[in-house]
């Protein structure tokens, strides 16, 4: 019997990276995984493909009727799906690129989670993908930083609210990843100055991986039955060391 036999999951923002790693760590361990993008593509078969915009609250509600019928309902969610935004300074910041960040970061994940909310069994896991960036002073990043921080805050209020629904509520908190995403969208050399200029400002003197990330945000879910309101960092140790 494989470990995560008979849960049923989704993962929003679940096609690639973090999220990727998440649906396929949890489908080899033999659950039912459902997973989200805007373009409705998944690496591979054997999870349920939907094509849903977190930002729209028409595709919330579809996802939520999507669930009901093929899942019945959910034994976890990953909220991860997100955007960085642009980096600019705060003389520089549109209002238009404020409210993208936030619709994306913080108000999509909200009302998707509230419009999940029957749907979770009792004992079922919330873990919302937040950043580092919750916790550095980063310039030019007080928009993204404040959405991610505004997450943190949830797994707080959320983790208190639903106690009596027997659902726990908590966040991962990856640092420097290497998702592959720099060298999808760059020159392979600009993308590996990038990539070693992370690594050389981490402890461990690396990049994360997917499936790091991934295991701490399943053990979350699944293992710690006892922790609620909480975020796990994974960094590599920038934000303690």
């Amino acid at each position: 019997m494989e470990k995560y036999d008979g849960e049923r999951v989704l993962v929003i923002g679940g096609s690639s990276g973090i999220g990727w790693a998440i649906a396929r760590r949890l489908t080899d361990g033999g659950a039912q995984v459902m997973v989200t993008s805007r373009s409705g593509g998944a690496p591979a078969a054997d999870v349920i493909a939907v094509r849903s915009d977190i930002t729209s609250p028409a595709d919330i509600d579809a996802l939520a009727g999507q669930v009901g019928q093929t899942l019945g309902g959910l034994d976890a969610v990953f909220l991860n799906a997100g955007i960085p935004g642009s980096s600019s300074a705060l003389e520089a910041t549109t209002e238009d690129a404020y409210d993208q960040v936030f619709a994306a970061n913080v108000k999509g994940p909200f009302f998707t989670l509230q419009r999940l909310l029957p749907l979770l069994a009792e004992g079922a896991g919330v873990v919302f993908t937040t950043s580092v960036a919750d916790e550095l002073g980063m310039p030019n990043m007080s928009v993204y930083s404040a959405s991610k921080a505004a997450l943190r805050s949830l797994a707080r209020t959320l983790g208190r609210e639903l106690l009596p629904r027997g659902v726990r509520v908590n966040a991962i908190s990856p640092g420097g990843t290497d998702t592959g995403i720099l060298h999808r969208n760059l020159p392979a050399a600009v993308a590996d100055e990038m990539v070693a200029g992370f690594a050389a400002t981490n402890p461990m003197g690396r990049m994360g991986t997917p499936d790091e990330i991934a295991r701490a945000a399943v053990f979350l879910a699944f293992e710690a039955t006892y922790t609620t309101g909480f975020e796990l960092v994974a960094d590599g140790g920038t934000t303690t060391l």
